[in-house]
């Protein structure tokens, strides 16, 4: 299913140095706080998949920040996610949901996609297969590890005006 995450970010850039960190037996999520992703807050807007994607993710509030996505191609909704990062315990853990147009979801109920917190630095942080990175206070590049082939993919946002 973490191919699925691909159509949550925005293609513009493919490179091929190496932006993901992948999850070893053993590791251990290193201490982080929301406040030191909060710079993802935002809303972000770029063009994807024959279409606009629109991502709006709110600041830390009770333990998490919330995301929310969604796919518009040809004047309609093709998919949507919802997504979080929660604070768990001293570290971070992302979690997504996806849905079709009419809201019915792709995953089982009680299922997500969780990518574990591996690294965090001043303007990135690490999931399992994806890095957030802070380009500048308008830009967001989003690398994605595809688990099948391995293959990384880099993914650009710009802040909504």
């Amino acid at each position: 299913m973490k191919i699925l995450l691909l159509l949550f970010f925005v293609p513009i850039t493919f490179l091929k140095a190496q932006q993901t960190l992948q999850w070893q037996e053993n590791t251990i999520s290193p201490e982080a706080a929301l406040t030191d992703v909060n710079w993802i807050s935002g809303h972000w807007k770029g063009e994807a998949l024959g279409g606009t994607a629109e991502e709006i993710w709110s600041p830390p509030l009770g333990d998490s920040m919330m995301g929310a996505f969604k796919l518009v191609a040809d004047g309609k909704v093709k998919f949507y996610e919802l997504c979080t990062i929660n604070q768990t315990g001293q570290t971070l853990l992302l979690r997504i949901k996806h849905f079709d147009n009419d809201m019915k979801g792709w995953e089982e109920k009680d299922e997500t996609e969780d990518f574990r917190l591996i690294k965090i630095e001043k303007d990135k942080v690490f999931f399992d297969g994806l890095t957030f990175e802070k380009v500048h206070h308008n830009e967001l590049n989003i690398h994605v590890r595809f688990q099948e082939s391995g293959e990384e993919v880099t993914f650009n946002y710009k802040r909504a005006k």
